[in-house]
């Protein structure tokens, strides 16, 4: 139980970067959350689009082990390691903030998921 619902709050955590990425890159809200100006925000918009589908990929995968139950531990994991692999790749090319964001919680919900 622990473990889906802190494998829920991960799924939160990347619906709302969707918001972000999808709706609010070009906006003051999304400039802000990124640190940009407003002319890299409008330059990069469909990127962050595109970027902001792969997350919700992995929101959906989690969703999914949760609505499993415990027989969605498996894909649970499976999305889980997702997340912090790709948190850790953001942190080491975007920005280290993307750790304490994207890999932490994935992390503390993967060892929940696991081990209780």
């Amino acid at each position: 139980m622990i473990g889906s619902v802190l494998t829920g709050i991960v799924a939160a955590i990347h619906v709302y970067i969707v918001v972000l990425e999808m709706v609010l890159w070009d906006t003051e809200r999304g400039r802000k959350a990124f640190g940009m100006t407003p002319e890299f925000s409008k330059s990069t918009k469909v990127l962050a689009a595109n970027q902001g589908l792969y997350n919700g990929f992995l929101a959906a995968g989690l969703i999914w082990g949760i609505w499993l139950g415990e027989a969605g531990d498996p894909v649970k994991i499976f999305f889980l390691l997702c997340v912090a692999v790709a948190g850790a790749f953001g942190a080491a090319t975007a920005s280290p903030r993307i750790l304490m964001i994207q890999t932490v919680p994935a992390l503390i919900a993967l060892v929940a998921v696991i081990f209780m």
